[in-house]
C-alpha cells in the first residue's frame, strides 16, 4: 500500500531529535548567537546572514583539536577565489586517523577504524593504531620515491582498506591524491592521470565482480607506459598472491616496496587550510575529463558537517556507503573515521549473489548507516526483495541515497519494505544531492525534521542554495528552475588543473559554474522548492528537454516508467529535427519481455497521466543495454550526441561503449 502523500513518511521521535548532533550544535552556538529554538530553517538563515560567525562556530565544534587562527573567510569578488581560514594550518590525515572530531581527545588505538568485505567473502579489520602505523610506513615509502608536498599520488584500485591507507599516507606528507576504479580501461585512466602526472601509481592486479575475476595486468602495462614522470608503480595483489606484471624497473610488488620501511606513526606535514588534497574528475562524457582540484580543510569541514549534523553520524557508529574509488562518495566515506565511526568497505557487485547482499551486510556488520544510489534502491524494489522481511535491520538508523533523483515511489517503498525492520526510533531516509564538483552536498537530510515522499529535506547549513527561473529571479514553491548557490563555501574547488594558478578562477572553471547566472554557482541541476521547505531535483538541466518550448526534466519521465515491472531501466533524450526536439524513450526490459502493443500503451498512458501529454515520447524503443559512465550514471548526453550527429568526445568514460554504438545503428536505420 502506497504512503499517503498528505502525511510525512517519518517524523523523528522527540528523544531522537533532542539527542541529534545538529541540535547539540545549535545549543553550542545559541549562547553567542541567540538561536533559541530547534528550527533548522532559522539555523540555516543564521548561517547565511552571518557566514563568519557560522563557519567559525562550526570549525570550533567539529575540529576541537585544531587551533583556529584568524578569520574564517577572506572574501573575493569572485566566489571561487574566496580564501578559507587563511591563518590556520592542519593535516587532514592526522585528524582522520585520530578521530578526534567526534568528542574530546583521540580515539584509542584499539578502536576499529576499517572493516573491508568483498563479494568473495574475504573480510579484514584494521584498528586505528594499526592503520596509523601502516600509514606511516607507506608515507616513508612515498618519500623514498621522491614524493613531496604538492606532488601527485594516484590509485587504480578496488574499494579496499589499502586504498584509504595510501590516500592518508599521501595526505600526511602534503601530497595530492587521485583515484580511479579498476574497471576503467587504460585509455580512461590515461585521460585522467596523464593530465596530473603522478609520481607514484598504486594499482591492483585486478578485481572481482559478479563472481568473475577480471585480470587487469595487460591494461596496467599500457598505463605505466603512457604515464610521463612516473617514478614508481606499486602492484597490490588482489586476484593473485604474487602477480607477475611486466613493466620494467618502475614496477614493484606491494610487500617488496614496503619491506625497507618500518611501521611507525606518520610525520604529519601541517598545511594551509586551502592546501590541495584531492583531484577528482568530471565524467568525461563530453570530452577529456576535467581535473577538479579540491582543498583539504574545506572538503573535510564540509564532510564533517554533512556526516555529523545532517546524517547524525556519531562516535561508535558503523557506516557503509556502496561506492567505487571513481566516485566522489568514496572521498566522502574516506573522511568518516574523523567522525569517530567505523568505516565498512564493500568491494564487488551489490547484487551478488542476490539482491539481499548489502542488506545482509547491515545485519552482519551491525551497520547504523547505509548509503547507496537511487538506482540501486529502485533495482531492489523491482527485484521483489523485501529487506525488512529477510534480514535483521534493527541496527540501521539512517539510509542515504544519491547519484540521481530518488522517485517518490521509491521513498514510499523504503518505508514499506525497509523501515519496518529498523529500530524503535525509525529510519531516517536522507536523500542528498551535490556532486563531484564540490565533493559534497548542497541539499540533504535533517534528522530533526519529517521526511516527505519525493523530497530532499532542505539546504545544508552554510550553503546559499536557491532555485532561479530563467530570468534570474528566485522561484517560488512549485516553480521549476536552476539550482544555484549564491554564497561561497569552503569545498569550492581551488580550480581546474592546468587552468591557471590554483586559488584563482581560471577560464574553464569560470565557464563550468559561474557564467550561467553572473557569478553565482550553477552546476546544472533542475529543481523545485516544496511547500515543506524541501527540494525536488528533476535531473540535470543540461539534459532538460524543450519539446515545443515546454521545459521537461527527464527525471519526471523516469519516475513514471520505472514503476512498470517489465522495465528494468530507461533513458530519455531529445532527437532534434525541424528546429524542435522530440522526446525519445529507450527501455531495457526484463528477461523474457518484449515491447508489445500492450506494454507500449501502458508506458505512454502512465507518462500521460502521471506527468502530462507533453511528456509522452514521440518514439519508444526497446534496447538490449543502455550506456552508463563507470560510476553507474546513465549517459544521456552521449546518446543525444551520437543520435543527433554530434561527436561523442570521450567514449573511454563509458563502462559499456558498445551499447552506444548499438543504439546509434538503430537510429541510422530509421532515417
Amino acid at each position: 500500500m502506497m504512503a499517503d502523500s498528505a502525511e510525512p513518511l517519518w517524523v523523528p521521535p522527540e528523544s531522537r531529535a533532542r539527542a541529534s548532533n545538529i541540535e547539540r550544535f545549535r545549543k553550542a552556538s545559541s549562547g553567542a548567537h541567540g538561536i533559541s529554538e530547534r528550527d533548522t530553517p532559522e539555523l540555516h538563515r543564521w548561517s547565511m546572514e552571518n557566514p563568519e560567525d557560522f563557519w567559525s562556530s562550526l570549525f570550533d565544534y567539529l575540529l576541537p583539536g585544531v587551533d583556529r587562527v584568524g578569520p574564517a573567510i577572506a572574501p573575493s569578488e569572485a566566489l571561487g577565489a574566496t580564501e578559507w581560514f587563511p591563518g590556520t594550518r592542519l593535516n587532514v590525515a592526522e585528524i582522520i586517523l585520530n578521530g578526534s572530531t567526534a568528542g574530546r581527545g583521540n580515539l584509542p588505538d584499539t578502536d576499529v577504524m576499517f572493516v573491508s568485505v568483498d563479494e568473495t567473502g574475504r573480510r579484514q579489520e584494521l584498528s586505528r593504531g594499526d592503520a596509523r602505523r601502516a600509514v606511516g610506513r607507506i608515507a616513508s615509502a612515498l618519500r623514498a620515491e621522491g614524493v613531496a608536498t604538492g606532488d601527485r599520488v594516484a590509485a587504480w584500485m578496488p574499494n579496499v582498506v589499502t586504498t584509504n591507507l595510501v590516500m592518508l599516507a599521501a595526505a600526511s606528507i602534503g601530497a595530492v591524491f587521485s583515484s580511479a576504479s579498476p574497471d576503467f580501461g587504460a585509455d580512461g585512466v590515461l585521460d585522467r592521470f596523464c593530465q596530473i602526472e603522478p609520481k607514484v601509481l598504486v594499482a591492483a592486479d585486478g578485481y572481482t565482480y559478479g563472481g568473475t575475476p577480471h585480470d587487469r595486468r595487460g591494461e596496467l602495462s599500457k598505463i605505466v607506459s603512457g604515464l610521463n614522470n612516473l617514478n614508481r608503480c606499486v602492484i597490490l595483489p588482489f586476484l593473485s598472491d604474487e602477480p607477475d606484471v611486466p613493466g620494467g624497473p618502475l614496477v614493484v610488488g606491494w610487500d617488496e616496496w614496503l619491506e625497507p620501511h618500518d611501521p611507525a606513526d606518520p610525520e604529519y606535514v601541517p598545511a594551509e587550510f586551502d592546501h590541495p588534497w584531492y583531484i577528482l574528475f568530471s565524467s568525461g562524457t563530453t570530452g577529456v575529463p576535467k581535473c577538479i582540484v579540491h582543498r583539504a580543510g574545506g572538503v573535510l569541514l564540509q564532510h564533517l558537517k554533512e556526516q555529523q549534523l545532517h546524517c547524525d553520524v556519531k562516535r561508535g557508529d558503523r557506516v557503509c556507503y556502496f561506492t567505487t574509488c571513481g566516485w566522489m562518495m568514496w572521498n566522502w566515506l574516506a573522511s568518516m573515521p574523523a567522525s569517530g565511526a567505523t568505516v565498512v568497505l564493500y568491494e564487488g557487485n551489490p547484487f551478488h549473489p542476490g539482491p539481499g547482499r548489502l542488506w545482509e551486510l547491515v545485519q552482519r556488520e551491525q551497520l547504523s548507516f547505509l548509503g547507496v544510489s537511487a538506482k540501486y534502491l529502485d533495482a531492489v524494489k523491482k527485484s521483489g526483495f523485501v529487506p525488512a522481511e529477510s534480514v535483521d535491520l534493527s541496527s540501521l538508523k539512517t539510509l542515504a541515497s544519491t547519484g540521481s533523483p530518488l522517485a517518490a515511489e521509491t521513498f514510499d517503498w523504503v518505508y514499506e519494505a525497509v523501515a519496518p525492520g529498523c529500530g524503535s526510533s525509525g529510519l531516517h531516509l536522507a536523500s542528498i544531492s551535490g556532486g563531484t564538483d564540490l565533493c559534497g552536498c548542497f541539499v540533504g537530510g535533517d534528522p530533526t525534521k519529517p521526511v516527505w515522499s519525493g523530497e530532499i529535506q532542505g539546504p545544508q547549513l552554510g550553503m546559499g542554495v536557491d532555485v532561479l527561473a530563467d530570468d534570474g529571479s528566485s522561484a517560488s514553491a512549485g516553480e521549476r528552475g536552476e539550482l544555484v548557490c549564491a554564497g561561497a563555501f569552503p569545498s569550492m574547488p581551488l580550480g581546474f588543473w592546468n587552468d591557471g594558478p590554483l586559488g584563482e578562477v581560471g577560464p574553464r572553471y569560470s565557464a563550468a559554474y559561474f557564467e550561467r547566472f553572473d557569478g553565482l554557482w550553477a552546476q546544472g541541476d533542475f529543481a523545485t522548492w516544496t511547500e515543506h521547505g524541501g527540494v525536488v531535483i528533476h535531473g540535470r538541466s543540461d539534459t532538460t528537454l524543450n519539446p515545443g518550448g515546454v521545459r521537461i526534466g527527464t527525471a519526471e519521465i523516469y519516475r513514471q516508467v520505472e514503476q512498470i515491472p517489465e522495465v528494468l531501466e530507461s533513458l530519455v533524450f531529445g532527437r532534434e529535427h525541424d528546429d524542435d526536439v522530440s522526446i525519445v524513450l529507450l527501455l531495457r526490459l526484463a528477461d523474457g519481455q518484449d515491447l508489445s502493443d500492450e506494454l507500449l500503451a501502458d508506458v505512454k498512458n502512465r507518462i500521460r497521466s502521471g506527468c502530462s501529454p507533453r511528456h509522452v515520447p514521440a518514439e519508444v524503443m526497446a534496447v538490449s543495454d543502455l550506456p552508463r559512465t563507470r560510476s553507474g550514471k546513465l549517459a544521456e548526453l552521449a546518446v543525444s550526441d551520437i543520435v543527433n550527429g554530434r561527436t561523442v568526445r570521450n567514449t573511454a568514460a563509458l563502462a559499456n561503449p558498445e551499447s552506444l554504438e548499438a543504439i546509434a545503428s538503430r537510429f541510422s536505420s530509421t532515417k
